[in-house]
């Protein structure tokens, strides 16, 4: 340990640029990122709604339908008549319309299998798909009523009533069944995902600033102290007796105490910036969560060296190792942009679930955190840690 604080101050005056280099950096990238991934204005998916029957059923759907709630703020519909839906089609500014046919009434009553005519915008077809979600659920609806009513008016004729009694009382039929299947479920199913790299755009990128500056001090600090053992050293080291597992141990120390004390620092800053309304235990716990994740990732980067007998070619898989495990922690590019099925296995990773549980006690505001995953794998890497280096130990001699 003392040969490397040595190395330190023999060369303090590379050290702001190792520091400060790789803030600017991923401060460059934050900003581009966040300016990607920030919500913009959404206009809606504007909808024709076109009654060519023209009947009390018919405008009463029609008017049900617009009027719903049921919807989303995302489609807007409107009714209008067959010329003008054709031209916003051909202006642009409608997505498609829907159209209820001539003779559509005659047809609910008679029991005929009912269709709703849509017609897409060539030059939006996203929205199409859309649209095309939208109108079978209201066909589904649509004929559900006309199941009931069909069943009503078999009923209705065996009784001594007039044909214009029986069509009134099947309208009655046809609104109250409407209605109940209209509010029984949403027409459109949403699911709702707390996304919030932009719901908490600064503060979940103030997290992601800290984690990655941070991640990355530990990785140069460590090389840097590769870089100033020259093969001499090594020799000497082993003349007295020191083994590897002594080496790795004091730069891991070091390197944890060098980067946590800056990264301390870089984190009062942010903090202060973005103003996050943290406790004592929530200090304690960030601290923690920090300290666990840092030894895992050092631990890590010192077994690939034992494995490695190449410098370069350690140096190269340690470099794709941090920045593979940056890109998947979610702090870089959030998890949620990721595929489904990547997605199940990023909390088996130790840089995600570290970042994860930073997030939950920053922005969510938990009061516990899981240590269990972290200390858990720091253990297991430590063994691995002396058995490699034992085993490298056992192959120099």
């Amino acid at each position: 340990m003392k040969n490397n604080v040595k190395h330190l101050w023999r060369k303090w005056y590379s050290l702001p640029l190792l520091l400060f280099f790789p803030i600017f950096m991923i401060a460059s990238i934050l900003v581009i990122f966040i300016a990607y991934f920030s919500p913009g204005e959404e206009e809606a998916i504007r909808v024709g709604l076109v009654d060519m029957d023209q009947s009390e059923e018919t405008q009463l759907v029609v008017q049900l339908i617009e009027e719903s709630s049921q919807l989303g703020s995302f489609i807007q519909l409107e009714s209008m008549d067959e010329n003008k839906a054709k031209r916003a089609i051909d202006a642009n500014q409608l997505s498609a319309y829907i159209a209820f046919p001539d003779g559509f009434t005659a047809d609910l009553y008679k029991g005929t299998s009912l269709a709703l005519p849509l017609i897409g915008n060539p030059k939006k077809p996203t929205e199409s798909h859309v649209i095309k979600e939208l109108l079978d659920s209201v066909t589904r609806h649509i004929r559900y009523s006309q199941a009931n009513i069909l069943t009503i008016n078999t009923y209705l004729k065996q009784l001594p009533i007039g044909n214009e009694e029986r069509n009134d009382m099947l309208f009655e039929e046809f609104k109250q069944f409407f209605f109940y299947a209209l509010g029984k479920d949403k027409i459109i199913k949403e699911q709702e995902v707390d996304n919030q790299a932009t719901s908490q755009t600064k503060n979940y990128y103030g997290i992601s600033l800290w984690f990655t500056i941070t991640t990355i001090w530990l990785f140069v600090i460590y090389q840097f102290f590769i870089q100033e053992e020259s093969q001499r050293m090594t020799q000497r080291m082993k003349l007295y007796g020191v083994t590897l597992l002594q080496q790795y141990i004091a730069r891991i120390l070091i390197t944890l105490i060098v980067s946590a004390f800056f990264s301390i620092l870089l984190f009062i800053g942010v903090n202060k910036l973005l103003q996050w309304n943290l406790y004592i235990e929530d200090y304690r716990r960030i601290f923690l969560i920090s300290v666990l994740y840092s030894s895992l990732f050092l631990l890590i980067l010192s077994s690939i060296q034992t494995i490695m007998s190449d410098r370069r070619l350690g140096l190269f898989i340690q470099s794709t190792f941090t920045i593979g495990t940056l890109i998947l922690s979610g702090a870089v590019i959030p998890v949620i942009y990721f595929p489904l099925q990547l997605q199940s296995y990023l909390p088996y990773l130790f840089t995600h679930n570290a970042f994860h549980w930073l997030i939950e006690i920053i922005i969510n505001e938990r009061f516990y955190a899981d240590y269990v995953p972290l200390f858990s794998m720091n253990i297991l890497l430590a063994l691995l840690l002396i058995g490699l280096s034992v085993w490298k130990e056992r192959v120099r001699l």
